[in-house]
């Protein structure tokens, strides 16, 4: 899996392509291979950025969707459709790997800041009348 520091604090690439591998050359042993690091350039600049609250993974057999989209009611069971706004479709290879990098940010965040409570109703504060 090829990673790489990007321009936000802790980024990390996912990419689908093997990593460069060393044959080991005269020097070494036949069958020992080693892993170099790559480096990735990654232009961003036309990226559009959208805000969702809601997700939902789909799939079959050779690839997952993923769908985004705003829940405009995030308590309770909405009275109208999520709008599903972005839809990614990956193979199973790069799922793996993005949910190695969504584990590691979510790692390092709750280092920093807490574990994050995902049971809505659990973070609720009830209030006194």
């Amino acid at each position: 899996m090829a990673k790489e520091k990007t321009e936000g604090e802790g980024a990390v690439a996912v990419e689908d392509q093997p990593a460069a591998v060393d044959q080991g050359g005269a020097a070494g042993q036949a069958g020992q291979q080693r892993q170099q690091p790559v480096q990735l350039q990654v232009d961003d600049s036309d990226a559009m950025a959208l805000y969702a609250n809601f997700c939902r993974v789909t799939g079959s057999p050779e690839e997952l969707i993923i769908d985004f989209g705003l829940n405009p009611q995030p308590i309770g069971v909405p009275k109208d459709p999520i709008q599903v706004k972005q839809r990614i479709i990956v193979n199973f290879y790069t799922a793996k790997r993005l949910l190695a990098a969504l584990q590691m940010s979510v790692h390092r965040h709750e280092q920093v800041f807490g574990v994050l409570e995902t049971d809505i109703q659990k973070r609720l504060r009830v209030q006194q009348q």
